[in-house]
């Protein structure tokens, strides 16, 4: 899938899209997409997922992002902040970084919603 096709693939798991979510689960494991892998790994909160998701990311961007995914999972709300902020103001249009630094995710695991 191409880059844009990744970002409409996780713009629409973070709408709740039930196809999006399948697919990003489904490829998860087969493609060398870090954010791919980071959605997966929020989605099915699974952190153990992250350690692929690090050696795939080759960017400074990509590997900010596992990183926060990491913070995040792990429940720390101040390092999600921080280091949400510093990668916002690099890279304004990563929405994933977006929600998780936003309670949208932790809302939707306690309302069974994504």
């Amino acid at each position: 899938m191409t880059e844009s096709g990744v970002d409409r693939a996780i713009r629409r798991a973070i709408g709740g899209n039930a196809a999006a979510i399948s697919w990003i689960v489904t490829h998860a494991d087969t493609l060398d997409d870090a954010l791919v892998i980071v959605m997966a790994a929020l989605l099915e909160r699974e952190p153990e997922r992250l350690r692929r998701a690090e050696t795939v990311a080759v960017t400074t961007r990509d590997r900010q992002v596992v990183a926060i995914a990491r913070a995040h999972l792990a429940g720390d709300r101040e390092l999600v902040d921080a280091l949400a902020r510093d990668h916002l103001a690099d890279h304004p249009t990563t929405l994933l970084v977006s929600w998780m630094a936003s309670d949208a995710l932790d809302r939707s695991v306690r309302t069974g919603r994504v």
